[in-house]
């Protein structure tokens, strides 16, 4: 998939373009099937797949007291599209600039930059544009002005409830996974950059890679067993999400630590994406280092039950 930060930068030749737009935080069921209306629209007519996302969650700009957590970093989302089968991704950077465009004219510069659009593909309540001036309405009369087709796909249903990325993320946050890897389509992982930790894991024996997962959403605090991917190889897993009350500095920084069964390479630097497969336990704070081992130790012990 090629991605590209221009619609210029497309090399369409002249075939036809079916563009999906969204946010597609999570990229579930809802978001696939908009996805997947796009990939057939392009086939169908030998054209192009395009997906047209933003590097941000628009919140961030426009309202950032009420920005959500994400449910995949930025990555992670584009990993996720790419093996739907698109062709291209239009990554749009989301600044105040672009936030104050129109929705008319955010359409207008695509099909001028694009060419042959054929279809553009939305959720049918999808709103853009400067003050949400932009839906499928203003979509539907632009399409009939500039010659292409309109999909508004309604909301996916499962259980008796609108699959949603806000549904999504209150499952994370109750460690509901079964509830999450149905939305999703995909067992449910987080995926981030190992950064350097305090080491303790080591002297305790349990060596940890500590992940960078600012801005996302996590469920409570506890401890999970987990798979984790590493250079496309996957392990058993325990992981601990928490503030680590037993060595707490004052600080009460929330963790996401990571030990990797049979696992010893360094992996600073390196991306590390874990799978939730069950919770253990709650997060508990011990009388001493060494009641602490003798935990994690039944906590592995368990873990490799799991498996």
């Amino acid at each position: 998939m090629q991605i590209i930060r221009q619609a210029t930068e497309l090399p369409t030749n002249g075939r036809k373009v079916s563009l999906a737009i969204g946010v597609f935080d999570g990229v579930h069921l809802g978001h696939q099937q908009i996805i997947r209306q796009t990939l057939a629209d392009a086939r169908q007519h030998d054209g192009i797949a395009l997906v047209v996302t933003f590097d941000r969650h628009p919140n961030a700009i426009v309202a950032p007291d009420r920005q959500p957590p994400l449910i995949y970093p930025l990555p992670q989302k584009l990993r996720t599209i790419e093996s739907m089968g698109a062709d291209a991704l239009l990554l749009v950077e989301f600044n105040r600039a672009f936030s104050e465009q129109p929705g008319d004219v955010f359409i207008r510069n695509l099909t001028r930059d694009l060419g042959r659009v054929h279809s553009i593909c939305v959720g049918a309540d999808f709103v853009f544009g400067h003050k949400r001036s932009g839906n499928v309405a203003l979509l539907r009369q632009l399409g009939s002005e500039l010659h292409f087709h309109v999909h508004g796909m309604a909301a996916l249903a499962l259980d008796g409830a609108v699959v949603s990325s806000t549904r999504i993320r209150a499952a994370i946050q109750s460690a509901d996974f079964d509830a999450v890897t149905q939305m999703l389509g995909r067992p449910y992982a987080i995926s981030g950059t190992v950064v350097a930790g305090d080491r303790l894991g080591h002297q305790l024996g349990f060596p940890t890679a500590n992940l960078d997962v600012t801005g996302l959403v996590l469920p409570q605090n506890g401890v999970y067993v987990a798979r984790a991917t590493v250079a496309g190889a996957t392990y058993h897993a325990v992981l601990n999400i928490g503030t680590r009350p037993t060595v707490d500095s004052g600080k009460h920084e929330r963790r996401f630590e990571v030990h990797v069964l049979d696992f010893e390479r360094e992996l600073y630097g390196t991306e590390l994406e874990v799978e939730f497969v069950a919770r253990l336990r709650d997060e508990m704070k011990f009388s001493s280092l060494d009641a602490l081992k003798a935990q994690i130790a039944a906590d592995v012990a368990k873990a490799r039950e799991c498996f």
